[in-house]
Formats: structure tokens, C-alpha cells, sequence
């Protein structure tokens, strides 16, 4: 087998293997939401004690990212990875053998420290074992085994707590989540995984260590601040539209539940359809910005659009799904984009630390948005999400960063972080 074909098998079953544990860690983020009727009887407690639950999971996880790239510029992405899969898969299973609500907060502690460091640690891998010339798809095949993953886990949660309870529910995910681990921890193809992770994979090449004050340089240099707010309003958008789309449009068309509820499912195939086309986009551009910002603000555009409540019922579907389509199809050009900005030796870190910006808007834009459809103003919801696209425009657009030239050819910059 020539070396070509090797390297392409090698790559392949990485960038497998990595898209799987994303799937796996999207998962288990949404195995809980559909069981919230049955929490709510056998706790005792509202539906907001329940979302400071899943609040205190992503703050911790937004707090943990950043420290979870350091420890992987200096331990290697695969430990750190398999810790978090093991944390995560060890929480959910504990959720199902907790007697009280603040057993529930203590394990979304747990939970939110294992969900920190898939981003870091996945993305330290794809940069130090995949050819550059397929980062597009291997970031494109990331990004839809995480939205997989939230398909997958309502219909595995409905069905395994209407055969035998909610509590075996979470306990099957651990345990899967755990034989998961295994699994990936049993693969060649990331054993050596240790030896290419962010920062030992510089030392090995003679590169220096650039000390704490670097590392803080670094993080607040201006691609990687511009990185952090695209995504903290790429989040707020997506809150909007994710987790409140069903709410605005039988409020603001008057939908039935079921029609609104198709029109999320069409946002989300759409974001899958979007983030393989996506993908191509990234691999055959060299302007990784302006891919990202025309997704955005077409995205905005439909969304505006949905906002006016002058849209037939009928097309609902449809309009959610062309927004999902553009606004997941930047997922590949910003991660080139968060490649280009990362100094060398600091992958996992950069990509830590610009990934919390998710948790960060998924912290702030539910209050607001919650206060909008309160005050009987659901129109406003589409309206600030488009609003906060647009903002994420104005911060990728004028990002062009100089490691980014080379991927689309396969040529790695000198100063790139592979």
C-alpha cells in the first residue's frame, strides 16, 4: 500500500474516531431535557430549578474549557479526552442513582467538568494528526457527529424511560458512555495521540515553551478575542433559535405544537446537510472569513425574515431548515479560522479558551429571551437572534489570519500549529 493511501486510512479513522467521541459528548448533553416532566414529579422541584441545573453544567464547563486546553498543551489531547468521556458517561450514570435535587447539582458539576474538554482536546487532535488539505472535512465530520448526537438522545431517552423509567434511561447512557470510552481508549490511531498533543509536539521540534505571560498574550491577541465573540454570539443565535423556536412560532403564527416542532427538526437536518456542504466550502476556499460571514448573514437575512410573522404556516419548515443550512455551514471555515489564529504550541488551549465563548452565550441569551416571550413579544425573539448574527458577522468578516492561506493546498505555514 502506497504511503499515500496509508496516510489517507490514518486520517480517516481518526477523524472517525474523533467525530464519534463528539457525537458521544452531544449526547449525553441532551439525554436529561426530554425526562424534565418526570424529574420535576419524582424531585419535587419547578422547571427552573431544572434549568439551573443544566446552567450550573455549562458554567462549569465554560470555566473548565480554557484549563482543559492547558492541561492538554501539556499532557496530550487523548488522556485528557478519555478523562472527560469517562467524567461525563460516570455523571449521567450517577443521575440516575441520586434521591435528592442537590445530588442532581453536585453531578452536574461532575458533568460539566467531563463536557469541557471535548472541544480542545478533539480539535488538538485533528491539528497534529490529520493532513491539512482535509482539515475542511474532518472539522465538517465533527460538527455533524455532534449534531447526531442531539438527534440521537430524545428519542434514546423517550424510549428507554417509557419501556422502564427515567432512571434506567441515564443509567444505560453511563454505562454505554463508558463502553465508548473503552472502545476509543483501545484504538491505535490515537494512541500515540500523547506524542502530537499541542504543546509536546512543539518541544519535540525543538520549540520553546512560551511561559504563562505568552500563554495570556496569546489568548488576548485579537484574532483569538475576535474568535471568542463570534462564537459567544453565534451561541446567543443559535439559543434563540434551538431552544425557543417552538415557543416563537406557536406564539407568533399561531402554529400547532406539532408543525412548530417539525420546523425545529427541519433546523436541525438542515444544520447537518449544512455542515457537509460547509465542509467542501472549507477545503476549496482560502477566505475561511468571508465563507463564515456570508453563512451568517444569510442566515440573518432568513431569519428577519421568519421574525416578520408574514411567512404561510406551511413554509415554516422549509425557512427553519435554510437557516440551519447557513448558519452550520461556518462551522468548518471558523474552526479553520481558530486554527489561523493559534500560536504554535497552544492549540489546545486557543480552542479552549474560544469555545467557552459557546458556553458563555448559552449562559446570557436564555434570560433575555425568556423575558421576551414573558412580555408577549415573541417576534423579538427571531429578531435579537438575527441581531446577534449580524454582530457575528461584523467580528469574522474582517478576520483573515496568515496560517490559513496554505490548508486548502496542503502546504502547512511555517509558524502553523499542526
Amino acid at each position: 500500500m502506497s504511503a499515500g493511501n496509508t496516510e489517507r486510512r490514518r486520517d480517516t479513522e481518526v477523524i472517525g474516531l474523533v467525530g464519534f467521541a463528539h457525537l458521544f459528548s452531544h449526547f449525553l448533553q441532551l439525554i436529561l431535557a426530554p425526562l424534565f416532566p418526570l424529574l420535576k414529579d419524582e424531585f419535587g422541584v419547578g422547571y427552573a430549578a431544572l434549568g439551573l441545573m443544566v446552567s450550573l453544567m455549562y458554567t462549569v464547563s465554560g470555566i473548565s474549557q480554557t484549563m482543559a486546553g492547558f492541561i492538554v498543551d501539556r499532557y496530550g489531547a487523548r488522556r485528557v479526552l478519555l478523562f472527560g468521556m469517562a467524567a461525563f458517561s460516570t455523571a449521567m450514570l450517577l443521575t440516575g442513582l441520586a434521591t435528592s435535587y442537590w445530588m442532581l447539582l453536585v453531578v452536574a458539576v461532575l458533568a460539566g467538568v467531563g463536557n469541557s474538554v471535548f472541544h480542545p482536546a478533539d480539535f488538538s487532535i485533528l491539528n497534529a494528526k490529520v493532513n491539512p488539505k482535509r482539515l475542511g472535512y474532518a472539522f465538517s465530520t465533527h460538527g455533524i457527529g455532534g449534531n447526531f448526537g442531539w438527534l440521537a438522545a430524545p428519542a434514546f431517552s423517550i424510549g428507554i424511560s417509557t419501556l422502564y423509567g427515567w432512571r434506567a434511561a441515564t443509567i444505560a447512557a453511563g454505562v454505554i458512555g463508558l463502553l465508548i470510552t473503552a472502545f476509543i481508549a483501545s484504538r491505535a490511531a490515537l494512541a500515540d495521540a500523547e506524542a502530537y498533543g499541542g504543546g509536546q509536539r512543539d518541544k519535540a521540534q525543538g520549540g520553546r515553551s512560551s511561559g504563562l505571560k505568552g500563554d495570556v498574550r496569546a489568548l488576548l491577541s485579537v484574532p483569538v478575542l475576535k474568535c471568542f465573540t463570534f462564537f459567544t454570539f453565534y451561541s446567543m443565535a443559535l439559543i434563540g433559535l434551538q431552544t425557543f423556536s417552538v415557543s416563537v412560532t406557536s406564539a407568533l403564527y399561531g402554529a400547532p405544537l406539532i408543525t412548530a416542532s417539525a420546523a425545529l427538526t427541519g433546523f436541525s437536518f438542515g444544520g447537518i446537510v449544512g455542515i457537509v456542504a460547509g465542509g467542501f466550502a472549507a477545503a476549496h476556499s482560502s477566505r475561511h472569513n468571508l465563507v463564515a460571514a456570508a453563512g451568517m448573514l444569510i442566515g440573518a437575512t432568513l431569519t428577519l425574515i421568519l421574525a416578520s410573522g408574514a411567512l404561510p404556516v406551511w413554509l415554516l419548515t422549509s425557512c427553519m431548515g435554510l437557516i440551519g443550512f447557513f448558519i452550520f455551514s461556518t462551522s468548518p471555515s471558523r474552526d479553520i479560522l481558530v486554527r489561523g489564529a493559534t500560536p504554535p504550541g497552544a492549540t489546545g488551549k486557543v480552542y479552549g479558551f474560544v469555545y467557552s465563548g459557546l458556553d458563555l452565550g448559552a449562559s446570557l441569551s436564555p434570560l433575555l429571551f425568556g423575558w421576551m416571550l414573558d412580555q408577549r413579544m415573541p417576534q423579538w425573539v427571531f429578531g435579537a437572534a438575527a441581531s446577534f448574527m449580524l454582530l457575528a458577522v461584523a467580528t469574522v468578516v474582517t478576520l483573515r489570519t496568515k496560517q490559513t492561506a496554505g490548508i486548502v493546498a496542503g502546504v502547512v505555514p511555517e509558524n502553523a500549529p499542526s
